[in-house]
């Protein structure tokens, strides 16, 4: 595997796997469609603006790496694009679900993951997250790390290696991450996460119709 992948490629092929779990009936994605998943403003962390010319460079960059690539759809007019992630991996769902949610959010706490990864896969305990997270580790190349705590906080994070280890995960805390920390209650996390997928779903549904207007254009 030619790794690492850039931060781009990891955000494309972040929102491809996405979409094909939390809206497999509007998968695979057109150029467009995939655009507007990479640039949501709700479940991404940073927020990213890209266009269509950087989109589809990283769709070129991730094709010669065999993880993404054209999805011939016979009702389509328009290419469209799928990722390849679990055949080159040979996930399973927990592990999809988790490294998903790492390269769409970046670096998260026990209760952030299970709280967030909630509407691919439902983790019925930390234990099992925890063991997931620590096969994906156990990986060569490792896929996950463990990072040490920051000064202030109660919980490591967890972190993709995709795209290699950043210098910024143990100098400080990103404003999104701290603002997502679970407090002593863990009812919070599972709120934030409600409302997160009410907005993609949301979101989602604007995308849809839009396209859905085209045909009639």
């Amino acid at each position: 595997m030619d790794l690492p992948l850039s931060d781009l490629e990891v955000r494309v092929l972040g929102a491809l796997i996405e979409k094909e779990i939390t809206t497999p009936d509007y998968y695979p994605l057109s150029l467009n469609a995939l655009t507007n998943a990479c640039n949501q403003k709700s479940n991404r962390y940073p927020v990213m603006a890209l266009d269509e010319g950087a989109a589809r460079e990283a769709l070129d960059s991730l094709s010669r790496k065999w993880l993404a690539g054209p999805s011939s759809t016979a009702e389509s007019r328009v290419t469209k694009f799928g990722h390849r992630a679990q055949e080159v991996f040979n996930f399973d769902r927990r592990e999809t679900a988790i490294l998903c949610e790492l390269m769409l959010r970046g670096p998260q706490t026990l209760g952030e993951l299970r709280a967030h990864a909630e509407r691919m896969y439902r983790f019925d305990d930390l234990e099992t997250l925890e063991s997931t997270l620590l096969k994906l580790s156990e990986r060569q190349p490792p896929l996950v790390k463990k990072l040490p705590r920051l000064p202030g906080t109660k919980e490591p994070r967890y972190a993709q290696l995709l795209a290699g280890e950043k210098a910024e995960w143990t100098t400080f805390a990103e404003p999104a991450a701290l603002a997502a920390a679970p407090p002593s209650d863990d009812r919070i996390p599972h709120l934030e996460a409600e409302v997160a997928e009410l907005r993609q779903r949301l979101n989602d549904l604007q995308q849809q119709f839009a396209q859905f207007k085209k045909q009639f254009e």
